[in-house]
C-alpha cells in the first residue's frame, strides 16, 4: 500500500493506530511532544530508584484483540492479576477483601452483612449480563445513539438493565443489591472514577458499566491487573512493535498545526521545525486541542466547533505518587507486606462519604476526605523500588469543580495533605514512611500530558458523551482521523479508539 500517515501523539492509542496501519503497509510517522513515548500511560522515576505509574495506573480495559493482532507479549508486554481484587479498610477498624474467588468474597462480606453476602452472586451475574451487551459496542465503528440503545434493550425486554447500567445513578443501582454502608461504598465508587459527578447523579451507572466490561485479559470477569514494570510497559511494547514494523517515532516534536489544503488534511507542522506531509493525519490529542487549536481558522463549521467546545473536560482527579520507606501498616494487620497491599486499596466507606467528597469540590475546594484507590505495585514487582522500599500510587477525588490557577499552588498541597491524612487514618505509620511525594491535580495533568482541563478521559463518559453521541474516528476534515480517548468508546487504557481509527482509515482507503 503506497500511503503515508502522520500521527500526533505517541500515547497508547496513537501507537495502536500506528502499528495497525504499518501492518497494512502504510508508511507511518509518529510525533510526540515529550521526550518519552506513552502519553499518560508511562512509568517514570519519582526520585532516583523509585519508579511509578505516573498517571494511568491499572490494566484491565485493554482490548485482547489488539494484544493478539500485534503480538504484544512478544514485544515485552507482561501483566498479572491483582489478588485480591480489593482490600477495603473500614473506619471502625474492620476490613474486608474482594477476591477473584467469588465464594471466598461472599464469606468476607458475610462478616459485614448477611444479606449483602447473599446478594453478591446476583451482583456478579448482573454485571456479566451488562458486559454481554456493552462489550460488542466497544469496537463498533458506528455505535448506536443512547436513544437507539434504549429502544433496542426495551425491545428485548431489558429496559431495567438500561436504567441500572446506563441511565441511572451508581448509588441507586448499588442500593438495589446491597444495604450495608461498607459494601455500598466499595461498589458505588466505581461510578465516579474520572468523572465530575456525584455518586447520586444520573448516568454514573454507566461509569460503573464502563469499568466493568474489562478484565478479559485476565479472567473475563472484570479482574484488574498490573503491568510488569508499571504502565509504561504497555506503551513500550507498543513502541517496540511499531518500530519493528518500520514506524518512525520522533520525540521532542510538539505538533503546532494540522495542515489543511483544499479541505483535506495533508500533514502536520512541528513547532519551530518541519512540516511532515502525509496522505492521512491522525490526532491522539483530545478533541478540543485537535479541533479548536490545531486546525486553521475557518476549517470547521461553527456548529461542529460549538459541539466540540461543549464537551465537558473538567478534571476531577488528584493523583498522589509516593516513595515510601515501608508499606502502610493498616489497623489490625501485621505491618509487613501482605495481601492487604497486593491489590486495590479502596477508601470508600459509604455512599454518603462519596457524596460528601463531591460536595466539597462542588463548593470550590478539594475533598476534605477524598475517595481514593491506592496501588502499591512494588509489593508484587520489586523492580519499582530499592530493596525494602516501596512506591504508592493514590488516585483520589475530587479536585474542585472550578480551579483558579492563581490559587491552585496552595490548594494542590492542601489536596495532597487531605489524601495523606485520610489514608493515615487507616494506616497510622504512613506519614513517617513518606520519603517523597508528588501531587498532580488537573492543572498538572493538563500541562504534563496535554489533557484539556485535566480530564483523564478526554471528556466525560456520561450519557450525552457516550456511544453515538461521542465523536467517532472520522472527522469533518477529509483525511483527518481522531484516534484518542475523545473518540468512541472513550478513555482508559483500552486501545479501542486507536484500533477504530486505523480500521476506519484503512476502510476508506480500500473504497
Amino acid at each position: 500500500m503506497n500511503k503515508s500517515a502522520v500521527i500526533v501523539g505517541a500515547g497508547h492509542n496513537g501507537l495502536v493506530a500506528a502499528c495497525l496501519l504499518a501492518k497494512r503497509g502504510v508508511k507511518v510517522t509518529v510525533l510526540e511532544r515529550r521526550d518519552v513515548v506513552g502519553g499518560a500511560c508511562v512509568t517514570e522515576e519519582l526520585i532516583p530508584g523509585f519508579r511509578v505509574s505516573t498517571a494511568a495506573y491499572s490494566f484491565s480495559l485493554f482490548r485482547p484483540e489488539i494484544v493478539k493482532e500485534l503480538d504484544l507479549e512478544r514485544h515485552g508486554l507482561a501483566w498479572y492479576s491483582k489478588e485480591p481484587r480489593m482490600f477495603v479498610p473500614l473506619p471502625d477498624g474492620r476490613s474486608l477483601y474482594v477476591w477473584r474467588d467469588a465464594a471466598r468474597t461472599v464469606e468476607e462480606i458475610r462478616l459485614v452483612d448477611e444479606k449483602d453476602a447473599d446478594a453478591w452472586p446476583r451482583w456478579n451475574a448482573f454485571w456479566d449480563e451488562v458486559a454481554g451487551v456493552v462489550r460488542p459496542l466497544v469496537l463498533d465503528p458506528e455505535p448506536p445513539t443512547l436513544a437507539e440503545l434504549e429502544t433496542e434493550l426495551d425491545r428485548r425486554g431489558k429496559s431495567e438493565l438500561f436504567r441500572l447500567a446506563i441511565a441511572g445513578s451508581a448509588a441507586d443501582t448499588v442500593r438495589r443489591f446491597f444495604r450495608s454502608d461498607a459494601v455500598q461504598g466499595m461498589t458505588a465508587s466505581q461510578g465516579i472514577i474520572g468523572t465530575h459527578a456525584s455518586v447520586n447523579d444520573p448516568g454514573t451507572a454507566f461509569v460503573m458499566t464502563y469499568h466493568a466490561f474489562g478484565g478479559e485479559l485476565v479472567d473475563g470477569a472484570g479482574t484488574w491487573a498490573y503491568v510488569r514494570g508499571g504502565m509504561g510497559g504497555v506503551t513500550q511494547a507498543l513502541a517496540a512493535c511499531a518500530r519493528s514494523l518500520g514506524v518512525r517515532i520522533i520525540t521532542g516534536a510538539p505538533a503546532s498545526e494540522i495542515v489543511v489544503e483544499g479541505g483535506r488534511a495533508t500533514g502536520v507542522r512541528v513547532l519551530g521545525g518541519d512540516e511532515i506531509r502525509a496522505d492521512l493525519v491522525f490526532s491522539n490529542a483530545d478533541p478540543k486541542r485537535t479541533f479548536l487549536h490545531m486546525l486553521p481558522s475557518g476549517t470547521l463549521s461553527p456548529a461542529f466547533e460549538d459541539r466540540v467546545a461543549s464537551i465537558d473536560t473538567r478534571g476531577s482527579v488528584i493523583k498522589v505518587n509516593l516513595a515510601l520507606d515501608e508499606v502502610p501498616d493498616f489497623l489490625g494487620m501485621g505491618g509487613n507486606a501482605g495481601p492487604e497491599h497486593a491489590g486495590t486499596i479502596e477508601i470508600s466507606p459509604s455512599i454518603d462519604y462519596l457524596q460528601s467528597a463531591f460536595e466539597d469540590a462542588h463548593k470550590g475546594s478539594s475533598s476534605v476526605r477524598p475517595f481514593m484507590e491506592v496501588f502499591i505495585q512494588s509489593v508484587s514487582d520489586p523492580t519499582l523500588a530499592p530493596p525494602g522500599k516501596h512506591v504508592a500510587s493514590c488516585f483520589a477525588q475530587y479536585a474542585p469543580a472550578e480551579i483558579n490557577p492563581d490559587e491552585w499552588d496552595l490548594m494542590r498541597e492542601q489536596a495532597g495533605d487531605a489524601v495523606i491524612d485520610t489514608l493515615a487514618g487507616y494506616a497510622p505509620n504512613l506519614k513517617d514512611a513518606i520519603i517523597h511525594r508528588e501531587v498532580l491535580g488537573p492543572p498538572e495533568l493538563e500541562a504534563r500530558f496535554g489533557l484539556t482541563g485535566g480530564n483523564i478521559f478526554h471528556g466525560e463518559i456520561l450519557p450525552g458523551q457516550i456511544f453515538g453521541e461521542r465523536l467517532g474516528p472520522r472527522t469533518p476534515v477529509r483525511g483527518l482521523y481522531l484516534c484518542g480517548s475523545g473518540a468512541h468508546p472513550g478513555g482508559g487504557v483500552t486501545g479501542a479508539p486507536g484500533w477504530n481509527a486505523a480500521r476506519a482509515a484503512l476502510s476508506d482507503i480500500d473504497e
